[in-house]
């Protein structure tokens, strides 16, 4: 006999039915829906990293369209710009990736597809990747323009041409190109993140630098038609300006620069009565006559040759291959002397400066040799005592420095300097060629000045170098005392363009100096009378350009022996 099913087991059987017959009914309303959404991207469709789920192909197309072409907003610190993408040539393969998107879906298993609709599990996602392009050349060009309106390059110190004082130069920003570009460029292949600061870096003001100097010097020397040659020294870093600086030329007065020191290797602290008259008529009145007295100490006797032939030797031996004198002041050398020396500067084809043949140096020479007299007596080393070991001292080279000083000529370096600051120099003039050699001590730092002016086969007149070589001289003291410059005009004071008793177009100093006594025929001339010397006053050295020294006594201006 057969059982029936107990109720329970029909109400199951009911339930499954039903179960069955709703499961049946979701799964052909869900592929009905599967069937009418075809027609657009399934869910885990993307395109330039922009999902496009439940879109048609158009509405893809317009996203994408709406981000990818949508302005980028660049910022030049709080400046913004709008960079348009068409600006830059940007292009958007829009068709090409909604194509591509489309033949991906297309491909898709019917059946697969059904199932990732329905389980919202992508087993294989279309991602379709960004196609687009721009012109780099275009991007660069545009960076280029907003950094031209919006950066502010540091601004290096600069020289006020109406007062010869340098500028305070300031700190900058600009923008670099090179680490911008990049981030543009993601900016633009992004479709959200539409926002770039470009790199912008500070940069700070430049510091005054030797460069500018030259600068302005040769500005100074540009009116002037003859030759200038001109070199400066930083006593404290050893830079140098150096213009037509080898060039060769007559030995001047400044050339007794290289007596004093020549001199002083020969003797020894204190000094006579009778050797502190011929420095001083040497460097304060320029005397070739006392000058050629201080060759003979150099000599040991009273020969002036012997004394000349033993400076170009000691010049020589410390380097100084351009610096002679062949024949002593106001000489007529005896016809079995040399009258001259052949120089690497003297032996150019061209000799644009036709230098004196008995007596030459250079600017870098002198320039060297007063570099030499300051190391001995600021820091007891250098060349000279490097050369000469034992024959130099600190308080010598000390009294060479201190002894310029006293030269009061003022037309040149002096007046290029304020009132009171030490110039420890040597100048020297003949009709077409003027000069001016020295150490200044300024707050602002030490330095070598020397500075020629010739003018080729013409008298030189005074009005014209001397203020050229009073500009170049205040220019280098306001770049080393940037701080507190020289103001003044050096040119106001008349008494500036007169020299010793006069204009030196009527009567150079080079041609004033008194003439050396005559040599007999072996060319040695007759001893000093010392008893004829004036009797000097002693003092010590006022205004001491460092140290000093008590040993350099400085007697009272008297009238040239």
């Amino acid at each position: 006999m057969t059982r029936k099913p107990s109720l329970g087991k029909r109400l199951r059987g009911l339930l499954l039915t039903v179960l069955l017959l709703g499961v049946t009914v979701f799964l052909l309303y869900r592929l009905f829906r599967y069937q009418q959404a075809r027609a657009t991207f399934p869910f885990d469709t993307t395109i330039a990293s922009l999902n496009v789920g439940g879109m048609t192909p158009e509405e893809a197309a317009d996203l994408l369209r709406d981000h990818y072409l949508e302005p980028v907003a660049i910022f030049h610190g709080d400046s913004r710009i709008e960079l348009d993408p068409a600006d830059v040539g940007f292009n958007l393969e829009v068709d090409t990736m909604v194509g591509q998107a489309q033949e991906a879906y297309k491909a898709r298993n019917y059946w697969l597809g059904f199932v990732t609709d329905l389980t919202k599990i992508s087993w294989k996602p279309i991602n379709i990747p960004l196609q687009a392009g721009f012109d780099p050349l275009l991007l660069e060009e545009m960076l280029v323009t907003i950094a031209g309106y919006l950066d502010e390059p540091a601004m290096g110190p600069q020289i006020l041409a109406s007062s010869g004082v340098f500028e305070q130069g300031h700190p900058g920003y600009v923008t670099n190109i090179e680490a911008s570009l990049p981030l543009v460029e993601a900016a633009l292949y992004h479709p959200t993140e539409r926002i770039v600061h470009l790199v912008v870096e500070d940069q700070e003001a430049p510091e005054l630098s030797f460069e500018l100097l030259e600068t302005v010097i040769r500005s100074k020397l540009a009116p002037f038609e003859g030759i200038a040659s001109i070199f400066i020294m930083d006593l404290q870093t050893g830079e140098e300006i150096r213009i037509n600086s080898d060039l060769a030329l007559s030995g001047l007065s400044i050339l007794k620069i290289a007596i004093f020191a020549e001199t002083y290797r020969h003797i020894d602290l204190p000094l006579t009565d009778f050797q502190q008259q011929l420095f001083y008529d040497t460097a304060v009145r320029s005397s070739n006559y006392a000058a050629n007295l201080l060759l003979h100490i150099v000599a040991g006797e009273d020969n002036t040759y012997t004394g000349v032939d033993i400076l170009t030797e000691s010049m020589w031996r410390l380097g100084l291959e351009n610096t002679f004198m062949a024949v002593p002041y106001d000489a007529n050398p005896p016809a079995y002397r040399r009258t001259t020396y052949n120089t690497p500067a003297n032996s150019r084809p061209d000799l644009p400066t036709a230098p004196d043949p008995t007596r030459q140096t250079t600017a870098e020479e002198m320039g060297a040799l007063l570099a030499m007299i300051y190391q001995c007596a600021k820091h007891g080393g250098g060349a000279l005592m490097a050369v000469y070991p034992g024959d130099y001292t600190p308080a010598e080279c000390q009294a060479i420095l201190d002894l310029m000083v006293l030269n009061e000529e003022g037309n040149l370096i002096r007046f290029g300097v304020p009132e009171g600051v030490p110039v420890s120099h040597k100048h020297g003039w003949i009709p077409d060629t003027h000069g001016d050699a020295g150490v200044v001590f300024t707050p602002g730092g030490d330095y070598v000045i020397v500075e020629y002016l010739h003018l080729p086969g013409q008298w030189l007149q005074s009005d014209i170098s001397f203020p050229i070589l009073r500009e170049i001289s205040r220019a280098v003291y306001n770049y080393f005392n940037f701080d507190e410059p020289y103001v003044g005009d050096p040119l106001a004071d008349e008494a500036g363009i007169t020299g010793e008793g006069g204009t030196i177009e009527e009567t150079p100093p080079e041609a004033e100096t008194e003439a050396t006594p005559p040599t007999d025929d072996t060319g040695t001339e007759p001893p000093a009378d010392e008893a004829s010397a004036p009797e000097p006053v002693a003092t010590t050295v006022a205004g001491t350009t460092g140290e000093g020294t008590d040993a350099m006594v400085t007697p009272v201006p008297t009238t040239t022996p």
